[in-house]
């Protein structure tokens, strides 16, 4: 699976940005597609996951109703609706696959695939 992530900017705090990842090769429906991010000086963090088959959906804490994960099958693109940015929202943001296990993860080293990341910065 290759994966490409576009839609970084530069935005103000309170605004919005609409991230997507676009999957090529064998996507299976049995997947789980996540995004992850990075900010200077820090370590890669969950930001969202969503299941490919159910649209079941996680988040992390730091961005719980403010983010929507969604994906569109016909586009195999997953999207990350991000709302009411805030400054410490910025970071490069990687969208990453996996095949759906029992349980959906949260941490980076279960993802298999990895996009090339995009970045967001969100001034105050």
């Amino acid at each position: 699976v290759q994966l490409q992530a576009s839609g970084g900017g530069l935005v103000q705090a309170g605004g919005s940005l609409r991230l997507s990842c676009a999957a090529s090769g064998r996507i299976a429906s049995n997947y789980d597609m996540g995004w992850f991010r990075q900010a200077p000086g820090k370590e890669r963090e969950f930001v969202a996951v969503i299941r490919w088959s159910s649209g079941y959906t996680n988040f992390a804490d730091s961005v719980k109703g403010r983010f929507i994960i969604s994906r569109d099958n016909a586009k195999n693109t997953v999207y990350l609706q991000m709302n009411s940015l805030k400054p410490e929202d910025t970071a490069v943001y990687y969208c990453a696959a996996r095949p759906a296990g029992y349980v959906i993860r949260t941490t980076d080293h279960e993802y298999t695939s990895w996009g090339q990341g995009t970045l967001v910065t969100v001034s105050s």
